[in-house]
């Protein structure tokens, strides 16, 4: 429950107070600024207050917005203020201040206490959100003519129809933007009218998507069919999902964290089921589906790295970020660019198209040959811009590559001996250790120890990226490069034991670890940090289970192999989930502020 102040003189005929009520507000009315401090403080402390100028003319939509979104913990509309608990503290002080004010005759600027405590906030250092009301009405007027032509101006405006766009993103896919979006919302508002939450859509995409994995697993062209038609209306439900927590305004820590996580979830267990049904019709495509779930994190581990090594970057004069968005004026290559990256979007209408009428063996090449080619013009695009700018990144984005970077116990007792003698080296020399681990497994036939020994190198070489923090303009390139040589470490030797089951068996083994690296980009972005230093411990770092992989290779069967990857698997994915799960779950009971990522992944 929270509650809602109303100041000033009453209007008659005001809806207000039946506005307020509808968005779950307790109204009570103050007769003065002392009064109003008065109800303030008996306002229990874990909830929302909101002080509304009584005057206050507007849309129900613009009040939403602006008292209602749990991601901000002040925000304002002109005539409404609002605190969520974290910044009562604050409120409380500029109430007494006004009321302070009042009591010994000062002078005020204006008599909507609203925008005075707003404004008081603002000067204390507390940040305020202003939502964009676009053509929503929010006004206080002071005069029977004012009041008038803002009624004219709420009526000419159907708030409904502008909550409904809202809930689209404003950027987003062509598929998406043209094919789903158009119903999707209306499917979001008519789950908000049942009381539906964005978390039990979420939950309900993730059920379809595995359904759809689950007939792809039969190998029969009607469960192809089916899966392909379950995949996009999976997707349908993770668009909604979304759409629903705009509409409704429904944000949470738990829910980003869900809706995120299941993405990756939903897509890989789909490629699983296609491999399993592959292998019913008599075709083994695990190593191609390992091989699509690599290239698909590792440009996940791009995306994430540039993000966070540039977000907070200052003095950006790329040239090439100039062209960029005047590319972006020109309407048709904007979809050009977004479709050609292959988005989430467009990738699963791909994925379920070609599921339904081709078989997964095709399925994958196509997949891996639009990865690579998205993987190429990404990656490429990002290279050019970081070496054509000028830009000083911050101690925090270091710190964010360095979490990525997953080092383990191994790489910490090497770095530190780096920095001790001020060994250190570019970052492109992670791409050198990678090559050589996976060169020697490549070349090397199963059960050798030249892969081990390439392992030793990269352990040897790998802190030495690491000794200087990662302000470099290619820095940012560090995590993926390892993420790159560990994943496809295990995907070779896994292809080279030619026993089945060993690649399913690494199929899984990738996927754990790929969910810590995920998990760690979540709680950064969340600025919680990252997983807590015995987690990483505990599963190797990527240069442990790197070398500890080899190792297995050289020294047991293939059969034994098969057995050990999934025994580290189940052991990786059990440490992880466990964490990961206690984390969000406290982090959502504990009050956590809520999120809400418009940056979806590709």
């Amino acid at each position: 429950m929270s509650t809602a102040i109303l100041t000033g003189q009453p209007v008659p005929g005001s809806s207000l107070e039946g506005d307020l009520r509808s968005l779950g507000f307790d109204v009570r009315v103050a007769t003065g600024t002392g009064d109003a401090e008065a109800l303030l403080a008996a306002v229990p402390a874990g909830r929302r207050v909101a002080i509304v100028d009584a005057r206050f003319v507007g849309h129900l939509h613009a009040l939403r917005l602006g008292l209602t979104d749990p991601r901000f913990p002040a925000a304002a509309v002109p005539g409404a203020v609002t605190a969520q608990p974290a910044a009562r503290q604050a409120l409380a002080r500029a109430l007494a201040r006004e009321n302070s004010a009042a009591a010994g005759g000062a002078a005020v600027v204006t008599d909507n206490l609203a925008e005075r405590i707003t404004a008081a906030l603002d000067a204390d250092g507390i940040p305020v959100h202003r939502p964009e009301l676009g053509t929503l009405v929010a006004a206080v007027p002071t005069d029977p003519q004012s009041r008038n032509e803002a009624r004219q101006a709420v009526a000419a405006v159907d708030d409904e129809a502008v909550r409904l766009r809202s809930a689209v993103k404003a950027r987003d896919g062509f598929f998406t933007t043209h094919f789903i979006s158009p119903y999707s919302r209306y499917i979001a508002r008519w789950c908000a009218r049942r009381g539906l939450t964005p978390n039990q859509v979420t939950t309900a995409s993730l059920l379809t998507a595995l359904i759809a994995a689950a007939a792809a697993a039969t190998g029969t062209r009607g469960g192809f069919v089916a899966a392909g038609v379950l995949l996009i209306l999976s997707f349908v439900l993770d668009c909604t999902d979304g759409q629903l927590a705009r509409y409704s305004l429904q944000y949470s820590t738990l829910g980003a964290w869900l809706d995120a996580t299941f993405d990756r979830v939903k897509e890989y267990a789909y490629y699983a089921g296609l491999a399993l049904g592959a292998a019913r019709g008599g075709d083994d495509v695990w190593a191609l589906a390992l091989g699509a779930m690599v290239l698909q994190t590792c440009r996940h581990v791009v995306d994430f790295a540039f993000n966070e090594a540039n977000h907070d970057a200052t003095a950006n004069t790329s040239p090439t970020a100039a062209l960029s968005d005047r590319l972006d004026s020109v309407g048709w290559t904007v979809w050009v660019r977004r479709m050609i990256v292959l988005p989430i979007g467009e990738r699963w209408a791909l994925i379920a198209v070609l599921t339904a009428a081709t078989t997964p063996r095709v399925t994958f090449v196509v997949l891996l040959i639009g990865c690579a080619f998205a993987a190429t013009y990404t990656t490429a695009g990002r290279v050019l811009r970081s070496v054509t700018r000028e830009a000083r990144r911050t101690d925090r984005a270091a710190r964010a590559l360095a979490d990525l970077a997953d080092s383990g116990p191994l790489a910490e007792l090497l770095t530190r001996i780096a920095r001790r003698v001020s060994l250190r080296a570019p970052a492109y020399t992670a791409l050198v250790g990678g090559a050589v681990v996976a060169l020697a497994a490549s070349l090397a036939g199963y059960g050798s120890w030249w892969p081990v020994l390439g392992a030793v190198f990269y352990v040897l070489q790998s802190p030495l990226a690491l000794a200087r923090p990662l302000k470099g303009p290619l820095d940012w390139l560090v995590p993926p490069l390892f993420r790159a040589a560990e994943y496809g470490t295990v995907l070779i030797l896994a292809a080279k034991s030619g026993v089945n089951g060993v690649l399913p068996a690494a199929f899984g083994l990738v996927a754990a670890v790929a969910y810590h690296h995920y998990d760690t980009v979540y709680r950064i972005r969340g600025d919680a940090g990252a997983p807590p230093h015995w987690l990483v411990r505990a599963i190797g770092g990527h240069e442990g289970r790197t070398l500890l992989v080899t190792v297995l290779a050289a020294t047991l069967t293939a059969a034994q192999f098969k057995v050990a990857l999934t025994a580290l698997a189940g052991y990786v994915a059990l440490v992880v989930l466990v964490e990961s799960i206690r984390f969000w779950v406290a982090a959502h009971k504990g009050g956590a502020p809520a999120v809400h990522d418009e940056g979806e992944p590709a």
